[in-house]
């Protein structure tokens, strides 16, 4: 089935990956919102757990491993074009993740580019307000964790 005009909702991942106070993002090499700022991420395939589909999606997209800390929300997209069709439908299943092998990412798959960015550089890139939400309730979860767990094995601040 097609992506585009689709009969039913595609479910997709994205990632809140946080390092350092700051998260990654990855600019959209393909269509819907292509050459936007996005959360990493893409559709879950057949078979696959939405952790595993966030694992491989961010390996695919950005080179890094992660570790899935928990689930931030659910938010959907569906664009509709000029004759009020579906155009677009996805479900997305956004999780909280702290990468495994450090913090070099490079750009690949569907990622045109990819890169770290502070919450105050957030504004100008103009972002999805549901990204722009969703990063925010990641921060919090980011935080509630680290002070939850400061005297056991605490997500890596680093």
């Amino acid at each position: 089935m097609s992506r585009e005009y689709p009969n039913r909702p595609f479910v997709g991942v994205g990632a809140v990956v946080i390092r350092d106070g700051r998260v990654l993002l990855a600019r959209r090499g393909k269509e819907p919102r292509k050459g936007s700022w996005s959360l990493p991420g893409g559709a879950q395939q057949l078979g696959e757990t939405v952790f595993e589909a966030a694992r491989r999606e961010i390996r695919e997209e950005t080179g890094l491993e992660i570790e899935v800390l928990g689930i931030i929300d659910v938010a959907d997209s569906i664009q509709r074009d000029d004759h009020g069709e579906v155009r677009y439908h996805y479900t997305l299943v956004d999780v909280l993740a702290q990468t495994i092998n450090g913090d070099v990412a490079a750009a690949g798959d569907d990622a045109a580019e990819v890169a770290w960015f502070s919450p105050d550089e957030l504004a100008p890139l103009e972002l999805w307000t549901e990204t722009t939400r969703i990063i925010g309730l990641g921060h919090e979860m980011w935080t509630i964790l680290q002070a939850s767990s400061s005297s056991s094995s605490s997500p890596s601040a680093k």
